[in-house]
């Protein structure tokens, strides 16, 4: 277990019977960049049971939060789920992933398109401020089929704004569109839908997506992977990673988290 660090749940929030999160202590030697993912578990029968979680805290917060699914049957989230404070689980002690924007070419705009829990990585990289200062309008989508399971609008819309060292770059350059397919809302449909017709671009106040212009980080779904990518290499975008930048990126390593 020399490659983890244990640590201790500060705190668990539910947000409906299917999504919760949680906050851990941060061992000071784990370094990671916004965006990026951990492999995170508990020990079972002196086994670590694994699984890859995006890290949702900032890389200069000194707790760590996790925004997760509740499986009934899945090995690891059905006993993750029933965290309390206190309770200790193991950390990787390396971070990695694609949703970095030093993967992305310069651009105008950057859209972070998730769906469910695909919204935790993006939640480290709204708070950033290279991510405001690389990018004049920075779009946060988040889709899902309830209106319950629209977790973290709070944080979003009235925390992020009046923080201290963010607030001013918030209020000015992040627009948060949450969408829903399920239930009454004020935006609804699938973001590639809403993508594909222009209305997301109208109801956002900018022009639709350009090679040229615009960058966009993808998590989520598979539905939702599948489709963004087909829809942006429809319109000449060219798929960045770790060696090569490019136009947009995607999280291969969970579709369903």
């Amino acid at each position: 277990m020399s490659n983890f660090n244990q640590e201790s749940v500060v705190s668990v929030h539910h947000w409906t019977d299917t999504l919760f999160s949680f906050k851990t202590t941060r061992d000071p030697s784990f370094r990671f960049r916004n965006g990026e993912f951990t492999m995170i578990g508990l020990k079972v029968n002196e086994k670590p049971l694994l699984r890859a979680y995006s890290v949702a805290s900032a890389n200069y917060e000194e707790q760590l939060e996790f925004f997760s699914i509740k499986v009934q049957d899945g090995p690891l989230t059905s006993r993750l789920q029933h965290l309390k404070e206190g309770d200790s689980i193991i950390v990787s002690r390396k971070a990695t992933g694609t949703l970095v924007i030093d993967n992305l070419l310069d651009g105008r705009n950057l859209y972070l398109v998730g769906t469910g829990t695909g919204l935790a990585p993006f939640l480290s990289v709204i708070k950033d401020p290279e991510t405001y200062e690389r990018f004049e309008k920075v779009v946060l989508l988040h889709g899902c089929r309830h209106v319950k399971e629209l977790a973290y609008g709070e944080m979003i819309t009235e925390t992020l704004p009046k923080d201290e060292m963010l607030g001013e770059m918030v209020r000015n350059q992040l627009i948060y569109y949450p969408t829903v397919t399920r239930d009454p809302f004020h935006n609804r449909g699938r973001i590639t839908d809403l993508m594909s017709s222009g209305k997301l671009f109208s109801d956002v106040g900018l022009a639709d997506l350009e090679a040229e212009k615009d960058r966009v980080m993808i998590c989520g779904s598979p539905a939702l992977l599948t489709d963004t990518k087909q829809l942006l290499l429809d319109r000449n975008f060219i798929e960045g990673n770790h060696g090569e930048p490019g136009h947009f990126v995607v999280e291969k390593a969970f579709a369903e988290r």
